[in-house]
């Protein structure tokens, strides 16, 4: 490639799917759904569930009546993260500047490696055949100048394909690229230019900058760029989590707060550990609230310091909850932990009302799971035989 910058998108096919399939080598070559919930969403489908118009995000319910004969199985998510990790792993060893963009894909900077590793699209095989030979699974890699073109070139010949989009190349692809394949383009845009006849991203150039910016303000600006292929985002190595959260859809609805504050006590270890081997704290606690007829509810709380700690968090979250009222069935909760804060925290001169009791506990109950596994120790609360 003759650009001043390389950058190579790879995105893992169907992964949560894919994974399935691996470990259990039977449901190769059947229609796999991961989000067994009744009541949940799809999170992932196998290429053989597609031809049934399967798709992520789509209601379990829906995917079932589309496919009923399909292997509906549950998220198993830290598995998918183990699997995650290696492939990471894999992509650092030829890039220092490598971005996690999700759990099932990344992009690479590949920029001046290829003295060291050779042309990018043998990079690109060798990173296929690594990432297949230690995982199982597939990738399907994208190359261009930037990563916008990047992330288009990874979902064109999917799944586990390559395609290379040269510097030369931009204005040609783009121009006979539809507008649907274009990252990050909201309804309301697709809605305007479905209106406005603009069908492929480079019917947007039979306009003039300054039409879209009337019409989309910033946005605008940002969609004729991209029409002409233009990402000067650079690739960011480490970026640090946000927030961290943890929701359920009930099977059932649910009404009563004893079986709601068990959920809520689930939620808020599973943040606090995950919290604590991140390495951060904490600064705000918020609680989201589906009802029975798909409102929705949120609430949150700033706390006097940033915390890690699962029972700050539980009755943080427990107090948010009734301050929200129960005044109809509940269909989903969650509760999430934002302005994380990370490193070592000043210590405290005084134990106030028990909290490094509180913390010490919560560290000897993970050095225990880490030993014996999550049943290892478990809540009285929690417990079920």
């Amino acid at each position: 490639m003759t650009s001043s910058r390389c950058i190579m998108h790879v995105d893992m096919d169907a992964f949560y799917a894919a994974v399935e399939q691996v470990d259990n080598p039977r449901l190769k070559g059947m229609p796999v759904i991961v989000g067994a919930s009744r009541r949940g969403v799809v999170t992932a489908a196998s290429y053989e569930a597609r031809p049934f118009g399967v798709r992520s995000a789509m209601p379990v319910f829906k995917a079932r009546k589309l496919c009923p004969h399909g292997v509906f199985l549950p998220v198993r998510m830290e598995r998918y993260r183990e699997v995650s990790r290696q492939v990471m792993a894999i992509l650092s060893k030829y890039s220092p500047l490598v971005e996690v963009v999700s759990v099932d894909e990344a992009t690479l900077d590949l920029t001046g490696t290829q003295a060291l590793h050779g042309s990018p699209m043998k990079v690109a095989v060798q990173i296929k055949g690594e990432i297949l030979a230690r995982t199982g699974c597939t990738c399907s890699v994208g190359i261009a100048p930037n990563k916008l073109l990047a992330k288009i070139a990874s979902d064109w010949e999917k799944p586990d394909g390559m395609t290379v989009i040269r510097e030369e190349e931009v204005a040609s692809f783009l121009a006979n690229l539809p507008v649907s394949k274009m990252p990050g383009i909201g309804r309301n845009t697709q809605r305007l230019l479905k209106e406005l006849g603009v069908a492929m991203v480079g019917d947007v150039l039979r306009f003039p900058e300054i039409f879209w910016i009337d019409r989309l303000g910033a946005n605008g600006v940002r969609l004729y760029e991209k029409a002409q292929g233009t990402d000067r985002s650079p690739v960011i190595p480490e970026r640090k989590p946000k927030s961290c959260s943890s929701e359920n859809t009930f099977p059932e609805n649910l009404l009563h707060l004893e079986e709601l504050d068990r959920w809520i006590l689930r939620h808020a270890e599973k943040i606090s550990g995950d919290l604590r081997r991140r390495c951060c704290r904490g600064g705000t606690v918020s609680v989201k609230v589906k009802f029975a007829d798909f409102r929705v509810m949120t609430k949150s709380c700033t706390l006097h310091e940033p915390t890690d700690c699962s029972q700050v968090i539980y009755d943080t979250a427990n107090t948010l909850l009734r301050s929200i009222g129960l005044r109809q069935p509940v269909r989903l909760i969650g509760v999430g932990v934002s302005n994380l804060t990370y490193g070592m925290l000043q210590g405290r001169l005084f134990d106030r009302g028990g909290l490094c009791r509180l913390e010490n506990l919560d560290r000897a109950m993970d050095a225990i799971r880490e030993k014996f596994g999550k049943r290892g120790i478990v809540r009285g609360r929690l417990f079920s035989p």
